[in-house]
């Protein structure tokens, strides 16, 4: 009666264990689906703080070097409004992406993960450099101005364009080769006019993109 027992028990073990790995793979798929679908409906908003993070943050450095005779850089102030306005637009697309992703892990976290790696260790290599080129003797018109305003514009630019082919998503490979192209045009504007480049430019491109977006997904 025991082995009868045994036997039975061992049998529901062995069905549960067959069902669980196809449970699992399906529970995946639709937490998969589920995200992508979201992330659609969140890259709207995501772009558009963004967009107006970006137009408010680099137009209030354009307004405080406006005018300067010798180029002198831009002022703390107006600094400090473009790291409030990136950080409150950082806030929104991370709680934002977060809710949309909720549940699902693996490999698509590990993405995830590499992206902002990536993004924070360029903008870390890219305050490095415009120390050392400060050091070299570099005027402040090359060093805060055309380098502070483009280099972090192409760092941007590059790490969108690397994870759009991860992601296979047409609105961040579009986004990335817009702003590679605002940073390498917007340098030859000066150090005056980098900035309103960049605020002008960069921003609207997040702004088309979440315009544009949904619909560019949408046949991927």
């Amino acid at each position: 009666m025991n082995e009868d027992v045994d036997m039975k028990d061992g049998a529901g073990l062995d069905d549960g264990a067959d069902l669980d790995p196809q449970g699992a793979a399906a529970i995946m798929q639709e937490a998969g689906e589920r995200a992508r679908r979201e992330l659609r409906v969140s890259h709207p908003v995501t772009f558009i703080a963004g967009g107006v993070a970006w137009l408010l943050g680099y137009g209030a450095i354009w307004f405080s070097v406006r005018g300067q005779h010798p180029y002198q850089g831009p002022a703390p102030e107006a600094a400090v409004i473009q790291v409030v306005l990136v950080g409150f637009a950082v806030a929104i697309a991370a709680s934002v992406i977060g809710r949309a992703t909720s549940g699902v892990g693996g490999l698509s976290m590990v993405q995830r993960r590499i992206s902002i790696l990536a993004l924070a260790i360029g903008i870390i290599a890219v305050l490095v450099l415009e120390a050392a080129i400060d050091h070299a003797g570099a005027s402040r018109a090359v060093v805060f101005g055309v380098y502070q305003a483009a280099a972090p514009v192409l760092v941007a630019g590059v790490v969108y364009v690397a994870s759009s082919a991860v992601r296979l998503s047409w609105t961040m490979l579009g986004l990335g080769l817009w702003l590679v192209a605002v940073a390498a045009g917007g340098a030859f504007a000066g150090p005056v006019g980098v900035w309103a480049v960049t605020a002008l430019a960069g921003g609207l491109g997040y702004l088309l993109m979440a315009a544009l977006g949904p619909a560019l997904d949408r046949h991927q």
